[in-house]
């Protein structure tokens, strides 16, 4: 039980509905000299250009979506002129290799803690993240989930279960909790009175399930 708030980003354990979980990755590209950490724990996006961005953690998350979770990165490093293994992305790090590790399976279970008690009540609602935020000492993130869960549809993650046993969530200050990520949430706006050429927008929740694309 978690008495104290020591929130530890998302952490990938297993996959829904009791699914193996073989800890792969997908390796993607980061801009060289990318001006922002991206901590072990944090949720990653991809840009415009194709390559790995911080997300930055609202109640929302993004506007397009999350693509995973960042688990390390690999580059040459600037000053020791050989290959290095990170567990986060130092900001503006100088680098034309620099390759981020990205848990970005849409069916990972994560564990996190919440920014506040959440009761038995809660399962199967959804929460928000926090704003991200990590230690360069260790490399890890310190984002937590939001303080509450509700039905809201733009939430980006769904509470699936609880750490350690069903009762640890009784008297618990900050709750940790399982996660899975949400079906990104279809907005649609009309240009028009009469409805008439109606466009959708996909929002938060992950990438890979946006029929438009990331």
């Amino acid at each position: 039980m978690a008495a104290t708030a020591a929130p530890y980003g998302l952490r990938p354990v297993n996959l829904i509905g009791g699914q193996p979980y073989s800890g792969s990755t997908r390796l993607i590209k980061i801009a060289n000299a990318y001006a922002a950490n991206i901590f072990y724990g944090q949720p990653v996006t991809i840009n415009s250009a194709g390559v790995v961005v911080a997300e930055t953690g609202t109640t929302a998350v993004a506007t397009t979506g999350v693509i995973g979770v960042f688990v390390g990165c690999t580059y040459t490093d600037p000053n020791l002129k050989y290959k290095v293994f990170k567990q986060y992305w130092p900001t503006g790090t100088v680098a034309t290799d620099a390759l981020a590790y990205v848990v970005d399976d849409p069916d990972v279970v994560m564990q996190a803690q919440a920014g506040g008690a959440i009761a038995q009540t809660d399962l199967g609602a959804n929460i928000a993240l926090g704003t991200s935020a990590g230690d360069t000492l260790s490399g890890n993130a310190t984002t937590p989930l939001g303080t509450s869960a509700a039905t809201t549809v733009t939430l980006p993650l769904r509470i699936v279960g609880f750490v350690d046993a069903p009762d640890s969530v009784i008297g618990d200050a900050y709750t940790d909790v399982l996660v899975k990520w949400n079906m990104p949430n279809a907005v649609f706006a009309a240009p028009d009175s009469n409805a008439m050429n109606a466009t959708v927008t996909m929002t938060y929740g992950h990438s890979y399930m946006t029929p438009r694309g990331v």
